[in-house]
C-alpha cells in the first residue's frame, strides 16, 4: 500500500475573508502568551481560535480551551467560513523568504502519510518529546475530530522530479490561497487533482526512508489517536482516517532547505572566559558581524562556538577533536559530532550549569540583549545543524538534544485541515 495519498482539505473560504494573511497563524509551539493575544485581536476568524484558543481561570470539564474550540470551528462551518474542498488534493506549498539579504523559495506538498506498519516507508524522528505537549494536542485533536496542523517531513529527490511536477503542471496556474506571515514570508498554495500526476509523486516517496523535521508531538499524537481507534474497532481495512496523518513535504536536497541553530542564553555562568582555555583557543572579536561571520567560517572544519558576556564577544574553537569520544558519554559518533552535544558536554555540564538556567533562542540578537540587560550572565551562539547529520542520526535511532534544530520558514496553520470523522 502506498505511503502518501491526496486528500480534502478544509480550507478557509476566500469569499467570506477580506485578507487571508490576517486569519493565518504559526504552529501553537511557537507562540507566545503576547503572540496569542495578539492573533486575537488580528482578525475575529484567526486560527488561533482553534489552534491555541485562550485559558481562563474559570474553565472546567465541559467548558474550556477545547470545547470553546470546537464550538468555534462548529460556527466556522456554519458560516461558510470554513469550507471542504470537493475532491482530493495534493496541495503544492511554495514559500518565498528572505535570509541575511539573500532570496530563497522551499517548495513542498501537503498530502496525507500513512502511519501503520505497511505504508512501505521509515518515519524517522531526531528529537524527544514531552508528554504536557502530547497531552495538549491529542486534547485539541480529539475534540475537534481535526488534524488542525501537520507534521514537517523530509524526502530525498536529488533529481527534482516532485519539483518538475509543479511546474510542468501549475507554475502558470492561479494559485488557490495566498498569504504574507509577520516575518513578511509569502505563502502560497496550489491545488493538483490529476491522479496521474499524483501516482508520480506517490511514486517518489514510496519505500523512502523519511525524516521528520519538525512536528514531532503531532506524530506521537497521531500514533496516539490510532492506537486508541483500533482499540474500539470491529473490523479494519487500512484505510481508516485514523491511519494517516496531514504531512507537509519537502526535498530534503533542495539547497533552500534552512535548518536554523537555537542558541543558549545561560542565566547563571560563574567562572570567566580565560578558564575555558583548557579546551579552546579563544579570540576576542570587536563586531556582531564580525563575529558571526567568523563563527559560520570556522564551522566550515572544526567545532566552534560564540561566548557573549559583559567582557564582549569572544570566538571559542576546540583545541582537541580527540577529547570528545572522552568527553561526551552518551551516543555514537554522529551523536557525539553535534556542537549542542559538544557545548554541553565541554562547557554547560563543566561549570555545573543547571537546565533551568538556560532559555533557548534563535535569535542571536536576543541572545546580547539578554546579557546586556542583565537577565543572564552569558549566552553561547551554535552554527546550524547540517541536513547530513540529522539524516544520521534519525537511522541510527537516536535523538538530538533538546532545542537542537528549527526548520525555516515554519509551515502556517490554518492552511490547511485534516477532517478526520
Amino acid at each position: 500500500m502506498s505511503a502518501l495519498k491526496p486528500f480534502a482539505a478544509v480550507f478557509y473560504n476566500k469569499e467570506k475573508i477580506d485578507n487571508l494573511s490576517n486569519v493565518f497563524c504559526p504552529p501553537y509551539d511557537v507562540i507566545s502568551q503576547e503572540q496569542q493575544e495578539a492573533y486575537y485581536k488580528q482578525d475575529p476568524y484567526n486560527f488561533i481560535r482553534l489552534e491555541l484558543a485562550k485559558e481562563t481561570p474559570k474553565d472546567n470539564e465541559k467548558d474550556n480551551r477545547y470545547t470553546r474550540a470546537r464550538k468555534t470551528y462548529e460556527e466556522w462551518f456554519k458560516k461558510g467560513i470554513l469550507k471542504q474542498d470537493d475532491k482530493p488534493c495534493v496541495y503544492f506549498y511554495k514559500q518565498d523568504y528572505k535570509y541575511q539579504g539573500q532570496k530563497y523559495t522551499r517548495m513542498g506538498f501537503l498530502g496525507l502519510l500513512k502511519i501503520n506498519e505497511d505504508s512501505g516507508v521509515r518515519i524517522l524522528p531526531h528529537e524527544h518529546t514531552h508528554a504536557a505537549a502530547k497531552t495538549d494536542r491529542m486534547t485539541l485533536w480529539s475534540t475537534l475530530k481535526s488534524n488542525l496542523s501537520p507534521i514537517f517531513v523530509g524526502y530525498a529527490d536529488k533529481a527534482g522530479k516532485i519539483d518538475r511536477i509543479f511546474y510542468k503542471e501549475l507554475t502558470t496556474a492561479k494559485p488557490y490561497l495566498e498569504a504574507v506571515d509577520h516575518d513578511k514570508v509569502k505563502h502560497t498554495i496550489w491545488r493538483l487533482d490529476n491522479p496521474d500526476k499524483i501516482q508520480e509523486i506517490v511514486n517518489v516517496i514510496d519505500g523512502q526512508d523519511l525524516f521528520i523535521c519538525d512536528g514531532h508531538h503531532r506524530f506521537e499524537v497521531a500514533n496516539q489517536m490510532r492506537r486508541e481507534a483500533l482499540k474500539k474497532a470491529k473490523r479494519v481495512t487500512g484505510e481508516e482516517s485514523y491511519n494517516y496523518v496531514m504531512t507537509y513535504f519537502t526535498n530534503m536536497d533542495s539547497k533552500d532547505l534552512q535548518i536554523f541553530p537555537i542558541h543558549r542564553i545561560v542565566k547563571k555562568f560563574p567562572i570567566s572566559v580565560n578558564l575555558l582555555e583548557q579546551y579552546f583557543r579563544i579570540d576576542k572579536v570587536k563586531t556582531k558581524v564580525d563575529w558571526l561571520v567568523l563563527l559560520a567560517r570556522a564551522g566550515q572544519n572544526e567545532h566552534a562556538f560564540g561566548l557573549y558576556n559583559k567582557q564582549g564577544m569572544f570566538l571559542l574553537r576546540l583545541k582537541n577533536k580527540m577529547l570528545i569520544d572522552k568527553m561526551v558519554k552518551e551516543g555514537s559518533k554522529d551523536y557525539r559530532g553535534l556542537d549542542a552535544a559538544i557545548l554541553k558536554a565541554f562547557i554547560l555540564d563543566q561549570v555545573g550549569v543547571a537546565s533551568e538556567d538556560i532559555v533557548y533562542s534563535k535569535d542571536p540578537q536576543e541572545v546580547i540583549q539578554a546579557v546586556n540587560e542583565g537577565h543572564a550572565e552569558a549566552g553561547f551562539i551554535l552554527n546550524p545543524v547540517l541536513v547530513a547529520q540529522l539524516r544520521s542520526i534519525a537511522k541510527n535511532d537516536e535523538r538530538m538534544p533538546p532545542k537542537t534544530t528549527y526548520f525555516y520558514p515554519k509551515v502556517l496553520s490554518g492552511l490547511a485541515i485534516y477532517k478526520m470523522d
